[in-house]
């Protein structure tokens, strides 16, 4: 069986441009539907960590995705801002088991300073890697990737930069202190510098405050961006979201419900890829059965010769099958590198926008599909070449005139 694998291979490359173009495509298309497994698990896995224990998210009246996006995920600009009184309202609510604050409106290279409580790290069960957490206004906790990129550790000092982007005016006068470091995640936690809640009031009040009668106002008039809630029974998603809608400048968005609708749209994607990868897939098996069909006439000779020398006929139709395993193999090999490189460059690129987290080094169980499916799709091409090549009446092809 060795040496009809070695003689099945050599028949393969007898003919390097059809057999390199039959590889590429086949490669092409197992890449494809490689990419989609692997970005689809993993952006997935990421929504549902990110989400942790949020039911609710409360901002100022706007888009609920665009508040879930910038309150959960940190991925788009908040709606405004909510009196921070109605963070005692929501507080108070019976249907409510934790209301947790945060403040968005600064950031430190493209990484979202957030002002929030410790409640915020329990939501993710998040463990401090090194240092502790804040304990006064200006001091901050980095995130693993925040600290991986600037290069900050315990004790450095940083100042915000006014907006959500990198090109905002820094605020020279009020530089934080390095206090902790998270340890990773995973998930969003390890893109954020987290910090007091008075962090943020002092930066922006010192910012815009003339005189002591200024600050008083400014201080009787403090807001948070968000409020992250937590359900205390099922009964709150009928009557909360309502309760909160009713009231003068907050607005509801549901993250499971605005999830869904993110992945349709996402899926609405990675259909189109998966399509496109079961297209070049057809086209490859079709092009690999009529290089089979075509090499079946062509080696008449060869295949009447083995048949003289004593292979019986299933060898000589093996034959025809190995090379279509050959190929299906090295496809598999090809289309999975392939794959996974794609998705790491799709990380690279989300990762210098301080997006979703997507790794080329993931691996799902689901890829064990790849190569069984190249290995089908072969056998398939194969079997109609390989039926003709058991076929051959060796009497015929020896009298016939050359």
């Amino acid at each position: 069986m060795r040496s009809l694998a070695s003689l099945a291979w050599r028949y393969l490359w007898a003919r390097p441009l059809v057999s390199a173009l039959n590889l590429l495509l086949l490669s092409l298309g197992l890449a494809a539907i490689t990419f989609v497994l692997l970005v689809s698990e993993q952006i997935e896995g990421g929504v549902r960590r990110d989400l942790a224990g949020i039911d609710l998210v409360v901002g100022a009246k706007g888009s609920p995705m665009q508040i879930m996006l910038a309150g959960v995920f940190h991925l788009d600009v908040p709606t405004g801002n909510i009196p921070l009184a109605m963070l005692d309202e929501l507080r108070a609510q019976p249907l409510v088991a934790r209301a947790v604050p945060i403040s968005l409106g600064d950031s430190l290279r493209g990484f979202r300073i957030v002002g929030t409580t410790p409640d915020y790290l329990d939501l993710y069960q998040a463990r401090l890697a090194a240092g502790r957490l804040w304990q006064q206004p200006l001091q901050a906790v980095l995130g693993a990737e925040v600290a991986r990129s600037t290069g900050l550790k315990l004790g450095d000092r940083f100042a915000g930069s006014h907006g959500l982007g990198e090109q905002g005016h820094e605020h020279g006068e009020h530089r934080y202190t390095v206090v902790g470091l998270l340890a990773e995640t995973g998930g969003v936690l390890d893109r954020l510098v987290l910090t007091d809640l008075a962090s943020v009031w002092q930066v922006h009040e010192d910012m815009h405050a003339v005189d002591a009668e200024d600050r008083a106002a400014l201080e009787a008039e403090r807001e948070i961006t968000m409020a992250l809630i937590s359900y205390r029974s099922p009964l709150a998603a009928i009557a909360l979201p309502r309760w909160v809608n009713a009231q003068d400048g907050l607005q509801a968005a549901a993250p499971a419900l605005e999830t869904a609708r993110l992945l349709r749209m996402v899926g609405a994607g990675t259909e189109v890829l998966r399509g496109f990868g079961a297209v070049l897939l057809l086209a490859a098996a079709l092009s690999v059965f009529v290089a089979l069909l075509h090499a079946v006439r062509e080696r008449q000779g060869d295949m009447a010769m083995l048949r003289m020398l004593g292979a019986p006929a299933w060898r000589v139709a093996a034959l025809v099958s190995l090379e279509g395993l050959w190929l299906a193999l090295l496809a598999s090999l090809v289309g999975l590198a392939l794959g996974h490189g794609l998705t790491a460059l799709l990380g690279w690129v989300l990762a210098a926008q301080q997006s979703l987290r997507i790794s080329g080094n993931w691996w799902s169980v689901w890829e064990a599909l790849v190569p069984a499916m190249a290995l089908l799709l072969a056998l398939a091409s194969a079997a109609w070449p390989a039926w003709r090549a058991y076929k051959l009446d060796v009497t015929e092809l020896l009298q016939a005139p050359y």
